[in-house]
This record gives structure tokens, sequence and C-alpha cells, in this order.
């Protein structure tokens, strides 16, 4: 059987449609839940749901399940993320005559991961309609990855069975694949100066607003080596005539290297907490690892399988870096090797999000291809 072949794409459409139609929002996933496992019960394929959505004050949890194989060979993991960004709310799949697939406008697509979800589910469908043999296969469909991967962070890593993952959630063409991606730091730093009336008495203050500037003066932004690092938000003051007596900034550095990262890190905590020292302001900073770095191996079998499959495909394999995180973070920390793969997903995080039809069949043919794969 040619599994180039076996990919229904009309009912691949329809799917990626219902599928973007169903509200799902991070710590909002009910509804998709409900329904992936509404079509992985009437594909006979058990599975079963942690109780993450209780950790995180979210209303689903993570969902697995497990396809028995016929041949002798080690499981793959595929998984995906039910939750999309906002405004999401009313999604609502448009397809143009030339097969691109947009919103409406008003909301993102959220083909940020249901692309990636709607490829695993059809690749099933066909697994279990055609009677192939295959080997075992590990599914996994994840909530709230936008917040920075707080679901896949709660999941019981033990029970999985794979070595190898393959997380659909990557912008860029069919083909595409990430095998290294950055630690991501998140740093807060709250500044306690003195208020005073601005114009009766402003050197009785200590201007907080103003010793945080001088700390994000003299912090370098930017791409700086294999690091980038940003200052985000900037908060504080209450009135402009009062010398401000709080002000909170926040930023991240991402960096291929975590040792790098957090190189990085202590260095800006040393101007900010000398920069309020200078001001005559307390300053309390602190700090979150949000993704660690990783770097998959190109001789890894995870790679050479996704290369493979996509030249029998007709497909460019393009493996490359992301500064984006993502879960494949905490699968390759929890011991599995893996690649994070294009799924059709564009202009991502965004009202002007598309995908199109023949990425999203290409997609589902891929995913299929590398479960039905022998190597």
């Amino acid at each position: 059987m040619n599994t180039i072949q076996s990919i229904n794409k009309n009912r691949l459409i329809s799917l990626f449609s219902h599928l973007v139609s169903i509200d799902s929002p991070s710590l909002g996933e009910r509804n998709m839940c409900d329904e992936i496992i509404r079509r992985l019960e009437a594909l006979a394929i058990p599975w079963e749901e942690d109780n993450t959505g209780e950790k995180i004050d979210g209303n689903a949890g993570n969902l697995y399940a497990y396809i028995e194989g016929t041949l002798n060979l080690p499981p793959l993991l595929f998984s995906a993320h039910m939750d999309t960004v906002e405004p999401s709310s009313g999604k609502k799949a448009v397809i143009a005559s030339d097969g691109k697939i947009t919103s409406a406008g008003n909301t993102v697509l959220g083909a940020d991961d249901l692309s990636g979800v709607a490829a695993i589910l059809e690749a099933i469908t066909v697994l279990k309609e055609s009677g192939l043999p295959h080997r075992p296969i590990e599914l996994l469909f994840d909530v709230s990855e936008e917040t920075y991967c707080t679901g896949i962070g709660q999941f019981d890593f033990s029970r999985l069975h794979s070595k190898e993952v393959y997380v659909l959630d990557l912008t860029g063409s069919i083909g595409s694949a990430a095998f290294q991606a950055p630690s991501i730091l998140s740093f807060r730093a709250a500044f306690q100066g003195r208020s005073a009336h601005a114009g009766f008495s402003p050197e009785k203050g200590i201007h907080a607003i103003q010793a945080a500037a001088r700390a994000v003066t003299l912090i370098e932004c930017g791409h700086i080596d294999n690091t980038t690092v940003n200052i985000g938000t900037i908060q504080g003051g209450t009135a402009d005539n009062i010398v401000p007596e709080s002000c909170i900034l926040t930023g991240e550095i991402r960096s291929f290297s975590d040792e790098a990262a957090r190189s990085r890190l202590t260095l800006i905590q040393n101007i900010i907490e000398q920069s309020a020292e200078e001001a005559g302001a307390a300053v309390h900073f602190e700090s979150q690892t949000l993704c660690l770095a990783y770097c998959t191996e190109q001789s890894q079998p995870v790679v050479e399988r996704f290369v493979n499959t996509c030249t029998k495909l007709g497909l460019t394999p393009h493996l490359q870096q992301t500064y984006g995180g993502s879960d494949n973070n905490h699968f390759v920390h929890h011991g599995l090797q893996g690649l994070v793969i294009a799924s059709g997903m564009n202009h991502c995080h965004s009202c002007q999000e598309y995908t199109n039809v023949n990425d999203l069949e290409s997609a589902a043919k891929l995913t299929l291809a590398l479960m039905l794969s022998k190597e």
C-alpha cells in the first residue's frame, strides 16, 4: 500500500476545520480534550488523562494513548499540544480557492498546534483502517504548552515506553525540523525607592523608575553570540507629581548554552543590584527557568529516520536551530531523543496566522510514514 495515497485529504481538512472551531485556550482545553478522546474511542484506542488540570488550575489534563504494534520494533512517541494562544474565542477556518486557510481575521487560526493534532489523528485513523503492520505508537496531547510548557512539566514521564519522539509544533515548510533549542530564563526585578512630592520636595524621594531605567540602559539586549536578551516590561509610579517609590521590570534570556544563559543572568542581576545601590534604592531580584537547552545529535536514529522518510516522500529535509521553546525541551531532559517537526503553521501567535491544504496533507503523510517506518 502506498502511504502517500492513503491520507484522506477531505477528511483531514474537515477534521482540521472542526478542531479550529473548538475553543481551547491555555487552561481551558476541556472541549478539545473531549473531542480527541471521542476520536480515540471511535478507533478503539485506549487513553488516559492525568490530573495536570487540577495542579495548574486548568480544566483538562494531559491526554496519553498507547497503540499496540504488530512489529517487534521500539515504540515511537508523537506529540502535539491542545491549547492555542489568544485571541482565540470563536475561531473559524476560512478556506480560500487556492487552498490557503486563515481565520476570519479577528482571532488566531490555531494551526499552532491544531495542525499537529490533526496530522496525528488522521495518521492513526489510516493506521487503524489499513491494518498495515507497524511498531507500537505512543501519543501525547498536552495542555498549556503556550504558557512555557506548564502542562507537560506536570506529566509523569516514567510511564513512557518510547526513547524517541516527534513533536509536531514548528513553523516552516514540511520537512523542516528543529534539532536544537535554547534554555529560556525569565527574571523580575522589583525596585523599592521612597515617595515624595515631586514639586515641593523631590530631594526627599528615591526615584525607583530612574533606578530601573539606569539598569535598562546598561543591560545589553538583542543577539549576543548564541544568546538573546530582552527587557519586556517596566511598570512603576502612581502620579506625575509623586516621586515613584516602586518600579518592576521583567525580561528573559535565551541561549543554546545553558551555562551562557546563567552567566548572562548573573551579569544582569549584578547590573540591576548596582544600579539600585547607586540610586539609594533597594531591589528584589528573582528568576525562573522556563526551558532547558538541548541539542539532538544529527547522527541519532530519530534524525536519520526523519531525513530518510522525508526523502522517500519527495520532501526536502531541513534541519535547523530554533530560538523557540517547546515540549521537546522537556522530553529530551527526561531521556528521549527528539525532533520538533513542521506541521503546517505560519505567522503564529497573530491574527494573520495561516496554513494551507497541501501542507496539512503533507504533514499527515509524513506523520503516517514515520509511524510505518521500519528504521
